[in-house]
Formats: C-alpha cells, sequence, structure tokens
C-alpha cells in the first residue's frame, strides 16, 4: 500500500513536471498576439462595451509587458461597440449597416484602450487592416514593418479588420484568421486567443459530459470533434471552428497557440493548465512562404502531371512548363496560383512568371524547345522553387 501510494505521487510530480514543460512555450514567449472576441468586450448583443473587460485585458498585457514581452492586440468589438448607440439589438447581416455600426464603434473601442492602457504608462496605437494588406506583397511588407517598429518603441499596437471600408469580397471574415496571420506577419512567439468559452471540449460544453482538451499536441487528434459556431451573445463572427482553423495555420508555421478565457488568461499566460495550448506543428517559415501559404488569394490553377508532382513534392524544384498539362483562372505574372494534381488535389501555391494568356501554348514543351521557337524570355520556369510553397 506504501509503495502503491509513493508511487502515485511520483507518477503525480511527473505529470506536473510534464505539463509544466508544455506550457514552457507560453511563459518564455517574447513576442505574443493576442485576440480578444467582440462578446468578451460587451456582454449580451446591444450592451456597451464593458468597461472592465477592456481593464482586464490590458492589465494581462502590462503584466505580459512588465516580464519583457511585445504584445500586439488584435481586437474585435467595433461593430458590436456600435450597435447600442444606433440602437441596434443584434448584429446586422448588411454590409452597409455592418459598416456604420463598425464606424461609430471603432472610435468608442480605442478611446476605451487608450485609457485604459495610459492608467498602466503604455503607450497603445490602432492599425485597421484589410485582405489586401495581407495578400498583396507590397502591402505586406508595410504592415510588416510598420507593426516591427511600433513592438520596437514599446507600443501596443490595437489591430482590427477595417470593417467600415472592406468589401464583402476582400473581408477576413473573422478575427481568429486574422490573429493568426498577423501572428505570421511579426514572427511571434505564441498566439493567444482570448474567448467566452474557456478551452477546446470534445463536446459542445453545454452537454453532459463534455470535457474541456487542455492539450493538443497534433491537429488530427481533434478532427472528430464538433465544433460549434458563433457564441450565444450573437456579436460575433466566429467560433470554434475560426478558433480551430486559426490553431491549424499558426501552428503549422511554428508558433503555438494557447484558447482561454479573460476570466483565465492572467493564470493561462502564467503557465498554469487551463484553457487549451496546441503545441507548433512544424518548424519556422520565412515570412514570404507564410504569406504566400495562408493569407494570399490564389487567382488561377495549374495543373501538373504525375511526374511534375512527384519532383516538386519530393525533390524540392521548379515548376518547369513541360510538367504542366493545363492551365485555368486569369492572371498576370506575379500573381499565386494553385498547383494541382490530375486528380484535383492541391499540392503548393506559388507565384507564376508568366500571364495566363502565355501559358496554353507553351505546355508540355521544354525550356529549351520554347527558347527557339518564342524567344530567350521564354528560357525559364513556370514557378521558381525559391516562390513555391507546398501545402
Amino acid at each position: 500500500r506504501l509503495f502503491k501510494l509513493l508511487t502515485a505521487k511520483r507518477s503525480k510530480k511527473a505529470m506536473e513536471r510534464s505539463n509544466h514543460m508544455d506550457r514552457d512555450a507560453v511563459t518564455s514567449a517574447k513576442r505574443i498576439v493576442i485576440k480578444i472576441g467582440s462578446s468578451s468586450l460587451t456582454g449580451s448583443a446591444g450592451s456597451q462595451l464593458d468597461a472592465a473587460s477592456v481593464e482586464k485585458i490590458v492589465s494581462v498585457i502590462a503584466a505580459l509587458k512588465a516580464r519583457g514581452a511585445e504584445v500586439a492586440l488584435v481586437s474585435s468589438g467595433a461593430i458590436a461597440a456600435g450597435l447600442a448607440p444606433l440602437k441596434l439589438t443584434t448584429r446586422p447581416k448588411d454590409l452597409p449597416t455592418q459598416q456604420a455600426a463598425a464606424s461609430v464603434g471603432q472610435g468608442l473601442l480605442i478611446a476605451r484602450y487608450n485609457e485604459a492602457f495610459s492608467s498602466h504608462s503604455i503607450l497603445s496605437s490602432q492599425v485597421l487592416l484589410t485582405t489586401e494588406d495581407i495578400v498583396r506583397r507590397s502591402h505586406y511588407q508595410n504592415a510588416h514593418q510598420t507593426l516591427a517598429k511600433l513592438l520596437s518603441l514599446g507600443v501596443v499596437p490595437i489591430i482590427n479588420e477595417n470593417d467600415t471600408v472592406g468589401t464583402q469580397e476582400i473581408r477576413f471574415g473573422d478575427n481568429d484568421r486574422l490573429a493568426a496571420l498577423v501572428a505570421l506577419l511579426i514572427g511571434a512567439d505564441l498566439l493567444v486567443l482570448v474567448s467566452d468559452i474557456d478551452a477546446l471540449y470534445d463536446a459542445p460544453p453545454t452537454q453532459a459530459g463534455a470535457s474541456a482538451i487542455h492539450e493538443v499536441v497534433a491537429m488530427a487528434d481533434i478532427e472528430s470533434i464538433a465544433l460549434g459556431g458563433a457564441g450565444s451573445a450573437g456579436v460575433g463572427s466566429g467560433g470554434m471552428v475560426t478558433k480551430v482553423e486559426a490553431a491549424r495555420i499558426s501552428t503549422s508555421a511554428g508558433i503555438p497557440m494557447l484558447l482561454t478565457s479573460l476570466a483565465q488568461s492572467a493564470e493561462a499566460l502564467s503557465g498554469s493548465k487551463v484553457g487549451t495550448f496546441f503545441h507548433s506543428q512544424g518548424g519556422r517559415t520565412t515570412s514570404r512562404l507564410l504569406w504566400l501559404a495562408h493569407a494570399s488569394t490564389p487567382q488561377g490553377r495549374l495543373v501538373l502531371d504525375d511526374g511534375a508532382v512527384t519532383a516538386i513534392r519530393e525533390r524540392g524544384v521548379s515548376l518547369l512548363p513541360a510538367g504542366v498539362t493545363s492551365v485555368s483562372g486569369e492572371f498576370i505574372s506575379g500573381d499565386t496560383v494553385e498547383l494541382v494534381s490530375q486528380s484535383g488535389e492541391v499540392i503548393a501555391r506559388g507565384l507564376v512568371a508568366f500571364d495566363s494568356t502565355e501559358i496554353p501554348q507553351m505546355l508540355g514543351r521544354s525550356t529549351k524547345e520554347l527558347a527557339a521557337s518564342l524567344g530567350a524570355e521564354y528560357e525559364r520556369e513556370l514557378v521558381h522553387r525559391d516562390d513555391l510553397v507546398l501545402l
């Protein structure tokens, strides 16, 4: 009996050490992106911004900065904050009214943040992004440089999607994905999603017997879990589906993710085993390839023969015209295209070196043959390996 008791104690201590090690990436992170959802800031639909909630997340960020971390905050809440002043009781479904609410609410949101950060002697700033700022390479570089400079100056950038001017076609759709892309953009060590749900559960949290999943080692481990939509407050646009997608984006780029509630955020960021910790799935990739994989919008498709698929997947070579059987879409040189197998599987994305109108005459032909018949400028790759990322 004594042996069993001692063994149990040793096992418990070993588990505690293991749990602590699992969260080392949380406590050691030097550059952190925190995203907080609308419902965590405003409560039920139609309510005002909750000053206590804003002060809570700001105090958490102040503690992180006190330990030497740089923090960028991706904050929802502009549309939700604009509902009450406009006498709206639910989040509008049409884009013009959403934009009007965002226009009213964004100022209220930033004013509240500035006031809260000032009480900690921290300077904050407003950064509004659209998809164009992430998708277009020149915009992406400018956004990266601006955010990097703000962080180096000790400023906390408060980032939101530019709902006021965004069109349906160019919107991110939810700030969970935006937060993941910002984490890639600035090379963060940790992504934190603060939600009205305290963790990922193996069943709907309201269901009897549902258990929190505190650790996700591999994304494949949670594929069978039924994921819910937007929260009951009715003011957000995401849900658990978008949070898991954010985890998939960040962890595949070597950035772990922590999912927690506002109430438990300080505890979670101190390394305690609350919330859900998603382990990073891969090594760090250059920001350019991260942008290509997760933030670019494909303008067309190149269908590859089996030999080209094997060569790109296994040998990491450039894509030559000889390995392409067909082309679809309208694009120009420098646009993003998908590289697709004969069965329709998307195997990679890349920046194409020719316009879509030029490629049909090149299909299946060697570069030497193309140079002889069309000119020396055609003796090059369709997609160079440095401009290509496997999916």
